[in-house]
């Protein structure tokens, strides 16, 4: 079991305050992303474009990768075929164990349900809904009771360091909290994989710095791989592989 559901049960069954433990069992060796001679085209009326070429990529698991490239390098499309948001044209695209080509639309979105953790540029928040509220959002197309949903989403919030703004609504939250849990909901449902795209392009540099360090910390204590897409090279520096993307190439 990963460390942010033990933190979760442990929680849970304790009825205490998680509090990250360290990196506990090693990290599963090999790659938790596999793609070969992708390629993604689009179509503008008749007109095909290739936004990306013949792609391979080979990701392992426990990293933190940032991708880098010029707008309409083809970083985004990237990242939404890594998560199962869009499918290849062609090539194979091998996530945490699974062909997501050979995955009908349903299986997909339960396998992303399980394995992917979505964090974005804007923060997509209910405004009639409390952070705790937002955080079990997630959960509700799971089993889980009432309580084990609550139990799990104050989890997630202690973890990225808002216990004491369970209650609040989004328009009481600064930039950087609603970020915080945005990456809260992430995590409930504690994915192995957590893509993150321009995660800090909406705040200022004092919250980004915090936002960086929170997936710093979720990479290195619980061990979750990252793939980041970001045009602030700041920002790239944090991560451990920076890769770069041109004309739909790695470059």
């Amino acid at each position: 079991m990963d460390q942010t559901a033990r933190e979760m049960d442990s929680s849970e069954d304790k009825g205490e305050d998680a509090k990250p433990q360290g990196s506990g069992a090693p990290a599963a060796k090999g790659n938790v992303i596999e793609l070969s001679k992708v390629r993604k085209t689009y179509f503008r009326g008749k007109e095909p474009v290739e936004v990306l070429k013949d792609l391979d990529l080979d990701i392992p698991t426990g990293s933190f990768e940032a991708l880098m490239g010029p707008s309409g390098s083809g970083k985004s499309t990237l990242l939404n075929l890594i998560a199962g948001l869009d499918r290849a044209t062609s090539g194979v695209v091998k996530v945490a164990g699974s062909d997501l080509g050979k995955l009908s639309e349903s299986a997909r979105t339960k396998w992303r349900s399980q394995n992917v953790g979505f964090i974005f540029q804007t923060f997509n928040m209910l405004p009639v809904l409390t952070a705790q509220e937002n955080v079990e959002l997630p959960l509700l197309l799971t089993r889980l009771s009432a309580a084990e949903r609550r139990q799990r989403a104050q989890t997630a919030l202690k973890i990225v360091g808002l216990e004491d703004r369970m209650d609040h609504y989004p328009r009481e939250l600064s930039g950087g909290q609603e970020q915080r849990v945005t990456i809260a909901r992430a995590i409930v449902t504690d994915p192995p994989i957590l893509v993150a795209d321009e995660p800090t392009g909406d705040l200022d540099r004092d919250s980004a710095e915090d936002i960086l360090d929170l997936l710093v910390k979720l990479n290195r204590e619980f061990e979750k791989t990252i793939i980041m897409v970001t045009h602030d090279p700041a920002a790239a520096e944090r991560a451990t592989i920076v890769r770069r993307l041109n004309k739909g190439l790695l470059v």
